[in-house]
């Protein structure tokens, strides 16, 4: 039976963790070369390198699968000591708190996840360490043993993972009123409208965010040619299409209200862009795993539109 000793399991989370063998010698309170002796001695039990040693360092596939057992024995054991009330030294004036980590798009993060966080928090004591990233790429922190679950577009479960559809975001292609009669006057069709955005600007979330460019290749059939804004936060995007520096697509969860009270225009009320928003997690017996799970469920299904 392969049995991996704890520390080096350890040593191998502070190193992808930190970066670098310095840093995880100094999170560790050991030398450097004791972090190298560990991993290189648990790379020759395995037979495989699990670990690059570029900077910062990065796990091999094979390291991502130790990595991933890494974390999920020390949340077992962070649970296990926080049902019997003792700290990872025995001290049991200090609890141990377990530490759950999660990938979330930038837009549920802005506006409904940390709602089901809260609902975990209000049963227990958990910290969350949390990687924002697009929908489309989330899945890559299951897959590199970073995440213990993830919301992704990504409906095929990662290996060793099961997936649940949360349910659909729904988007709209929105502007301020000032950005519409400042470069859309006078486009008082459907048609007229997409034809006009090809050319006015428009607000992207980074280099990587397609939502804008890839609601407009559908309805126009190529590519905008329009200049591009980039703002790389969820509450700062919206508040730049408030502010008239491009028209964007929106969230319902961020923009309804906007668009009752007129602060917003809708620009092609006939088309939207849905985003299928799944959860992928660990095939891991946890309580604490299964609560996250429950919660991130149970406000989905009061946020996200569901399927008939």
């Amino acid at each position: 039976m392969l049995r991996l000793q704890r520390d080096h399991l350890e040593t191998l989370l502070a190193a992808v963790d930190h970066g670098t063998l310095d840093a995880a010698a100094r999170a560790l309170s050991i030398t450097p070369s004791a972090v190298s002796q560990r991993i290189k001695a648990m790379e020759q039990q395995l037979g495989r390198v699990l670990l690059q040693r570029t900077t910062p360092v990065a796990p091999t596939a094979d390291g991502e699968v130790v990595l991933r057992h890494a974390r999920q024995a020390r949340l077992l054991d962070d649970e296990t000591a926080r049902a019997l009330g003792v700290g990872p030294g025995g001290d049991a004036a200090l609890p141990a708190v377990p530490s759950v980590a999660l990938a979330v798009n930038a837009d549920s993060l802005g506006t409904w996840f940390l709602d089901a966080l809260a609902l975990v928090r209000a049963g227990t004591e958990v910290v969350f360490d949390l990687h924002r990233e697009d929908q489309d790429r989330t899945a890559e922190l299951l897959r590199a043993g970073t995440v213990m679950a993830a919301v992704t577009a990504e409906a095929d479960p990662v290996q060793g993972c099961s997936s649940v559809l949360l349910g659909v975001d729904r988007y709209r292609a929105v502007a301020s009123p000032a950005f519409v009669a400042r470069y859309l006057d006078g486009a008082d069709t459907e048609r007229r409208m997409t034809d006009r955005l090809d050319r006015v600007p428009l607000v992207d979330y980074d280099r990587d965010d397609d939502l804008q460019q890839g609601y407009l290749r559908r309805v126009l059939g190529h590519a905008p040619g329009g200049p591009r804004h980039f703002v790389p936060t969820s509450a700062d995007f919206a508040r730049a299409v408030t502010l008239g520096f491009g028209w964007g697509m929106l969230p319902e969860a961020q923009c309804l209200h906007g668009l009752r009270e007129g602060s917003f225009v809708e620009l092609t009320p006939g088309r939207r862009a849905d985003v299928a928003l799944w959860w992928q997690r660990w095939n891991l017996t946890s309580p604490l795993l299964e609560r996250v799970t429950d919660a991130v469920r149970t406000t989905a299904r009061e946020w996200l539109h569901q399927p008939a």
